[in-house]
């Protein structure tokens, strides 16, 4: 599973900024630092870094507030997988599309059509949400449309990462990319905690600290959207242009030829649909086994998250290093130990540090995984590459978490 690294000399080389100067004289610390952040050193790396962090910090405010929502409508374990499901069947359906359009079109402005509709979705939830007339299909069909609007959003972000750094620094970018994802799965809940606690205090109750949160993600967008359009990046058009049809056909004939990329997108696609599911069914533990309020929920998503961050920190400061194929093998083992144990622990502590060492392995995972297969997609590719990757890796969860919340009756 180790990289054939295409070539990419199409591909504007963006501008870095790296410190010079004295990196002899540096300590260990510093270097060991440097190496980690390395991707820091591009302007257009830093501002959309934080540009995503800002907006997903608001995302994970939502999923927490949206997945307690759904629970206390209806009660049912069910829901809560119904709703991971829609949100996530438009990757299915429709990233395959996204890719080609990643390939084609301007990444920049599909992203930012992408952040409109997702502002808008969060915003509407708001609303029904004030006017006290919510109801659960009106969660389902807005989680339907946001991830209609990510599955074309995705495949342009994954495409314009590598135009935002060299390719020697691309597997650290992928790494610290995911630690703003997982910095925000911390914040999110732990920030959406802290709403609730202050809510119930001044006189409040709990669905309008979910209206707030449902506000601050909306308004979160906003600082994505101007982070994008400060981006120095140039869109350089195809050459030619086939029709959709053929292009996907392209995409899928690419994939399959190169053995690589099969086994990277089957180990993805596993880990999602056998073990993403925890984490759906996050606000169940807490209610069913540790008899728990939505405050100690957002406290073991936070512990998910921390230990996510860390394992990224980990690949990030290895960066590119042999035998990244067997080490995404080995914490996928390890993640599913990790899993089967939090099963069955009844120990909220005991939880909460499986939890941590989870989070650290699935991120080390799907961080080199993620890595490999942006080192292999050459740049004219990548678009459709990084399509059909998501759609296996983002295609999983739907369907383990719509399998998991099933009651055993239904599966007879």
């Amino acid at each position: 599973l180790e990289p054939h690294v295409a070539d990419t000399a199409t591909v504007e080389k963006p501008s870095g900024d790296p410190v010079a100067g004295a990196h002899a004289a540096s300590t260990p610390l510093q270097r060991a630092a440097r190496r980690m952040l390395a991707a820091f050193t591009y302007r257009d790396f830093r501002v959309q870094w934080i540009g995503a962090c800002s907006s997903a910090i608001g995302t994970w405010m939502q999923v927490v507030a949206q997945n307690w929502l759904v629970l206390s409508l209806t009660g049912s374990a069910f829901y809560l997988g119904l709703d991971a499901f829609l949100q996530q069947l438009p990757i299915i359906l429709f990233t395959l599309i996204g890719g080609v359009f990643a390939d084609r079109y301007d990444r920049r402005k599909t992203l930012l059509v992408s952040q409109y509709i997702q502002m808008a979705t969060s915003g509407t939830l708001a609303v029904l949400m004030y006017l006290h007339v919510v109801q659960i299909w009106h969660i389902l069909a807005l989680s339907f449309l946001t991830g209609s609007a990510q599955s074309f959003g995705g495949p342009a972000y994954q495409s314009l990462l590598p135009m935002l750094v060299d390719k020697k620094d691309l597997p650290n970018a992928v790494a610290l990319n995911s630690i703003q994802f997982n910095l925000a799965r911390v914040l999110g809940p732990l920030l959406f905690a802290a709403t609730l606690a202050g809510f119930i205090k001044g006189g409040y109750n709990e669905p309008q600290a979910m209206n707030a949160a449902f506000a601050i993600n909306s308004a979160s967008f906003l600082i994505v959207v101007y982070t994008l359009m400060s981006l120095h990046v140039k869109h350089v058009p195809p050459t030619e242009t086939k029709k959709i049809k053929e292009e996907l056909k392209g995409g899928l004939h690419y994939v399959q030829h190169h053995g690589s990329l099969v086994a990277l997108i089957v180990l993805a696609s596993t880990t999602t649909f056998l073990g993403f599911a925890i984490l759906t069914f996050l606000p169940a533990f807490a209610r069913s086994v540790f008899d728990a309020d939505a405050s100690t929920y957002s406290r073991l998503m936070a512990f998910s998250g921390a230990g996510s961050i860390v394992g990224a920190l980990i690949i990030a400061w290895l960066g590119k290093f042999p035998r990244m194929g067997l080490t995404a093998l080995l914490m996928q083992a390890v993640y599913g130990m990790l899993i089967f144990g939090f099963a069955n622990s009844h120990l909220l502590w005991l939880s909460s540090i499986l939890l941590f060492f989870t989070g650290a392995a699935l991120m080390m995972m799907f961080s080199t995984v993620t890595s490999l297969v942006q080192l292999i997609a050459p740049d004219q590719m990548r678009g459709r590459v990084m399509s059909i990757y998501l759609v296996a890796f983002r295609g999983g969860m739907p369907l383990g978490s719509l399998l998991s919340g099933t009651p055993p009756g239904r599966c007879s």
